[in-house]
């Protein structure tokens, strides 16, 4: 009887294996990078509300520097990634696949070009050095507010600087003015009291448009879990937005950086969120800043204009429409 026990017991438990190996394996969760910008960091609030998980939503979230978030996803580490739409195309010129299918803000003020004490105007940096991370999206700032100037690229020396660095780097007196976003724009100001920008995104609404690029692959394959994620999105932008809960959200945004509520919330003045009923507005294709195709063929264009690379994309390639619709 022992033996004979023993031998059911074994093969009920290989049985057992075989019917657990049968099932279905549960799919990986979607991965998303983001960094430090307060249209990506919005998403904090989804994740620490538990919105995700209340909308079936199988995502991790995972914090980056931001030209470390597009080399993972070059790398294929991650799904997803927040990124300007002219940074999109720059990861594409290197050959890494993407579409855009959601945007997430614009940039209205956040971002700047910030010069030393004394230096007034764009004009004044004719000569002089220039702390920018180079190909990246403050280098096409850069470039629109020199051509508005009356300069060009050739006219000042530009100093490969990674946009986490800006602040010291300035504050050091390597460069006489560099490109950052906020929150590195305004460390850089509070660093050097006197620097102050002499340009901004606000002076050109629509020229970085922030958005969600996903590898065509992972959009193929979970395209009902990034629907869901928009939605998401959608809740996030109308919390924030809200008077009688932006503290609230203020607070969220603020723990994920490290700084207090009181110093992020001017932050918010600078970036202007995109809802899913503006996003479609802006999805439509059309010329000019206010469509995500003639901001990203402005953007294709100066980025080929300055070899960041050599031939021009083909921006519907790089525009995934049908979430939006």
């Amino acid at each position: 009887m022992g033996r004979k026990g023993k031998f059911g017991r074994i093969l009920g438990a290989v049985v057992g294996l075989a019917c657990l190996a049968a099932l279905p394996a549960k799919a990986a969760p979607i991965k998303i990078g983001y960094s430090d910008w307060p249209g990506w960091v919005a998403w904090q609030v989804a994740i620490d509300k538990g919105w995700l998980q209340k909308a079936g939503v199988d995502a991790d979230f995972e914090w980056f520097d931001y030209s470390a978030s597009m080399d993972a996803f070059g790398a294929g580490k991650i799904d997803g990634v927040l990124v300007t739409n002219g940074d999109a195309l720059v990861m594409g010129g290197g050959g890494t696949k993407s579409l855009m299918i959601m945007l997430t803000d614009y940039s209205d003020g956040n971002d700047m070009i910030v010069a030393k004490p004394g230096i007034k105007s764009l004009k004044e940096l004719k000569g002089k050095k220039i702390g920018v991370e180079v190909g990246l999206v403050e280098h096409l700032l850069l470039l629109d507010g020199l051509q508005k100037a009356g300069l060009g690229e050739k006219d000042v020396t530009l100093v490969n600087t990674k946009t986490n660095d800006t602040p010291q780097v300035l504050a050091s007196g390597q460069v006489d003015a560099i490109g950052a976003w906020q929150p590195n724009s305004g460390m850089a100001m509070k660093s050097l009291p006197g620097a102050k920008p002499v340009f901004t995104s606000a002076q050109e609404p629509g020229l970085i448009y922030d958005v969600l690029v996903v590898n065509p692959e992972s959009l193929k394959a979970h395209k009902a879990e990034w629907k869901k994620l928009m939605g998401v999105w959608d809740q996030v932008v109308h919390y924030i937005d809200d008077p009688k809960t932006q503290d609230d959200a203020v607070r969220i945004m603020a723990a994920r950086v490290g700084l207090t509520p009181e110093a992020y919330k001017p932050l918010l003045k600078g970036t202007h969120l995109i809802d899913l009923t503006e996003g479609k507005k802006v999805f439509q294709k059309a010329g000019g800043l206010h469509s995500l195709y003639g901001s990203s063929e402005i953007a294709n264009d100066f980025n080929v204009k300055n070899e960041v690379y050599k031939e021009k994309q083909d921006i519907d390639n790089y525009i995934d429409a049908s979430l939006m619709q």
